[in-house]
């Protein structure tokens, strides 16, 4: 029976029944509603709403109810509409018309409201362990890699060399950001809507700071209209889910390109790739590409959450039934990407003679020449200028600055010296030590520095 229809004359309509009803993807939720209705069950009988015998026996069914969904027995109803009423009719049938003073105090706003709070608590936290995972990959490829130098690029163009343990911790960094942003959305989720009532509240003598605790809720909410109509928890974690599918999406496209055989740094895990159908050589880095394409889908649940809830006026309203499918859909996807991620980083091998020998002649010392000068006492802006004129000089003739005689430099700066062959790659990776830099010292200090992070 659907309780919701008792005023009404008529049945519903059949296609309209199926429109609104979420219980084919909000029975998802069913721990966290169950979760939420016990507390609340415990809170009325401590506030002598309703008695002891009675709270211990709608307990008692929806912890059988929770063991029935658990083992796929539970048959949910879609005349039921949701999981709160697919919950609530079950518990009629087991317990009898006390089920009935479950309801006390209490409206299905505030109860979706705090369903939704706690997954998104619960999701945020298994993304931040995920990130932890793929992070400590990272680092274990930066770490077996450490001494292995290469072209660092702006533009796609070669431009300075770098260790490519830098380059790997770039992404780190950005890992150890997102990280940081669900902490704070969490915060923010970390609010419990329940005893909000339908929209203003209710009228019993209840316990909020009580159930808070029961569910671990830091803080209640303050503001009965905004908590049942409040969806910001869901935007905050579609926006961080969105920039971490960012972040992965461009270290695919780097695993692309390094895999492709015009670079050639890398080589992928035969798990991780996949063959063609006419091309009998290809190996595809197909989990990579797929990484980079789902990311316009999680882009799309947040953009689909905004316009939705852009006009909506206070307080519930249908609309936001539209959610759960976006929100069920990011975590999902970027779970998996994150568990796929840090597995096949794993098995990434570098073909470190084939990286080292990326950097065609010695062009990419361009800057250290430019500092070279600088040192010696010219303005920079002239050193740059000179350098400029230089490298031209140097690509025009097919010659590395090392080809270069004294003499040619002379043409260019009497400030070049005998001690101009003393630049390479090696002392251009020293001589960048400070913080934040490509050095050696560096790159171990950011290595340790990661592994804190991560066991943090």
């Amino acid at each position: 029976m659907n309780y919701l229809r008792k005023r009404f004359q008529q049945e519903a309509n059949k296609m309209a029944q199926d429109y609104v009803a979420s219980i084919p993807f909000d029975q998802r939720l069913y721990r966290q509603d169950i979760e939420g209705s016990i507390a609340h069950v415990q809170m009325l009988a401590k506030q002598q709403i309703i008695t002891e015998s009675d709270a211990k026996a709608i307990t008692n069914g929806l912890n059988s109810i929770r063991e029935e969904i658990k083992q796929k027995k539970f048959q949910f109803k879609l005349e039921l509409e949701d999981i709160h009423m697919n919950i609530e009719a079950r518990l009629f049938e087991k317990v009898g018309d006390i089920a009935g003073k479950l309801h006390t105090a209490r409206s299905r706003n505030d109860q979706i409201a705090l369903d939704l709070r706690l997954f998104v608590k619960e999701e945020t936290l298994r993304t931040i362990d995920k990130l932890k995972t793929l992070q400590s990959s990272l680092v274990g490829l930066a770490e077996a890699n450490k001494d292995v130098i290469m072209p660092g690029y702006t533009h796609l163009q070669q431009a300075q060399p770098i260790l490519l343990a830098h380059h790997l911790l770039a992404y780190f960094e950005m890992f150890q950001r997102d990280k940081e942003r669900l902490h704070d959305c969490l915060k923010r989720t970390d609010v419990l809507p329940l005893g909000s009532g339908a929209l203003a509240g209710v009228s019993y003598p209840i316990d909020r700071e009580f159930v808070a605790r029961e569910l671990g809720f830091s803080k209640v909410s303050n503001n009965s209209l905004d908590a049942v109509s409040d969806r910001d928890f869901i935007i905050e974690y579609e926006a961080c889910a969105a920039s971490i599918m960012m972040h992965l999406s461009r270290l695919a496209e780097e695993i692309i390109l390094w895999s492709s055989a015009e670079f050639g740094f890398i080589e992928i895990g035969e798990a991780y790739t996949t063959g063609s159908s006419i091309m009998p050589q290809k190996k595809n880095p197909d989990v990579a590409e797929l990484a980079r394409g789902k990311t316009g889908r999680v882009y799309g649940h947040l953009m689909a959450m905004l316009t939705t809830m852009k006009a909506l006026p206070l307080a519930y309203n249908r609309d936001m039934q539209e959610d759960k499918e976006g929100l069920f859909d990011t975590v999902d996807t970027l779970h998996s990407t994150l568990r796929v991620f840090a597995e096949m980083v794993k098995t990434i091998k570098v073909n470190v003679k084939r990286v080292r020998d990326a950097i065609k002649k010695d062009y990419i010392l361009a800057t250290d020449l430019a500092d070279y000068l600088v040192k010696k006492g010219l303005p920079f802006r002239e050193a740059h200028s000179v350098t400029a004129k230089l490298s031209e000089y140097a690509i025009t003739r097919d010659k590395s600055f090392h080809e270069l005689s004294l003499s040619e430099y002379h043409n260019f700066s009497p400030l070049f010296g005998e001690d101009v062959y003393a630049i390479n790659l090696e002392s251009s990776l020293a001589a960048r030590n400070t913080i934040g830099g490509t050095s050696p010292q560096q790159v171990e200090a950011a290595l340790v520095r990661a592994k804190n992070l991560i066991e943090e």
